[in-house]
């Protein structure tokens, strides 16, 4: 492996995400311990346009990095064309989508869609690789349905042409993001001698399934999507789990407020602030997951419309956290 392929070993990565994973959720989550973070999917077809919504998923800050950008299309000149727009804003990699599962996206012949016409996604990694000078990734699933099931074929195709990382989320097209992932497959591309940093994502919920999935598979990562949304402690958590072979006590009120206050400003910096208030409003959840009590107080926080009012409400939370998750709730509501 070269020292690019060295950089995965052993690391927790964030998942590209549509509308999750912008600028300052990443840099939070870099933060918190993510070791390498991915843009949200990219049109490639919005970028070659110059679609604005395109354009500002590009943006990245110094501190998050290493971060890929990564990009989706079925056209390989149209890709081509948009790996370079996405060389231009200065990631550490290239990533090319081949996973996506949403009917608008694989149904057209872009994503999970690739899975069905494995030259033609041959075709697009090679385009994209001759016309960037970084390293270039893929992320894709096991197959379309379980009666093509390709991802050896693919994990062999993708190593001869040079691709230097394969991520693989461990489940079929037709599933989404639901229903078991099937981790053994990544142990199976790894005994079918493939060398190239598999690694494995999906299903991901705990730090006991980083372990279980690092001791019995042997990923070379292991990427987290949905579950660092619904907790962004959750990096940090595996990797002291992963040291200690016990849980991490739960981030207290005053960091979790914290850490909110400040994706949140970081969001309005880059938005105007109405924007980036009622587009925040998904990341609550995450940030106050696990404590008694506090749906009521989660929704008075999503009825707020600036900032000055989420601050207060928050620091009032952060120097009285028992009225919100101890008894005296009904008093408050």
């Amino acid at each position: 492996m070269n020292e690019f392929q060295k950089s995965f070993s052993g690391k927790l990565l964030l998942a590209p995400m549509e509308d999750v994973t912008e600028a300052p959720f990443r840099l939070i989550c870099h933060r918190l311990g993510a070791d390498i973070v991915y843009t949200e999917f990219i049109s490639s077809e919005g970028l070659i346009r110059d679609a604005r919504k395109c354009r500002e998923k590009l943006f990245i800050y110094e501190e998050e990095r290493p971060v890929a950008i990564q990009i989706f299309g079925g056209n390989d000149e149209v890709m081509n064309e948009a790996a370079k727009i996405s060389e231009s804003a200065n990631p550490d990699f290239i990533d090319i989508n081949c996973g996506c599962w949403v009917k608008d996206v694989a149904l057209r012949g872009a994503g999970a869609g690739l899975l069905k016409d494995l030259p033609k996604m041959k075709k697009i990694a090679e385009s994209v690789m001759k016309n960037v000078t970084l390293p270039v990734t893929l992320k894709t699933r096991l197959g379309w349905d379980e009666n093509s099931i390709v991802i050896l074929d693919v994990a062999k195709m993708l190593e001869d042409i040079g691709i230097q990382a394969l991520t693989v989320h461990c489940r079929l097209r037709h599933q989404g993001n639901k229903g078991d992932a099937d981790w053994t497959w990544v142990k199976r591309i790894k005994d079918a001698g493939i060398e190239i940093p598999i690694i494995l994502n999906g299903n991901i919920k705990t730090p006991e399934d980083v372990k279980f999935v690092f001791d019995n598979f042997e990923p070379d990562a292991v990427m987290i999507g949905q579950a660092a949304m619904l907790n962004p402690f959750i990096f940090r958590q595996s990797k002291f789990y992963l040291d200690n072979g016990y849980r991490q006590d739960d981030p207290d009120i005053k960091e979790r407020i914290d850490m909110c206050m400040a994706q949140l400003k970081l969001s309005i910096e880059l938005k105007n602030e109405q924007l980036a208030v009622r587009e925040f409003r998904k990341y609550y959840s995450g940030y106050f997951n696990n404590l008694r009590n506090i749906n009521s107080f989660r929704l008075e926080l999503m009825r707020l419309d600036t900032y000055n009012e989420i601050e207060e409400k928050l620091l009032w939370f952060r120097e009285n956290p028992e009225l919100i998750i101890g008894d005296k709730l009904k008093q408050l509501f």
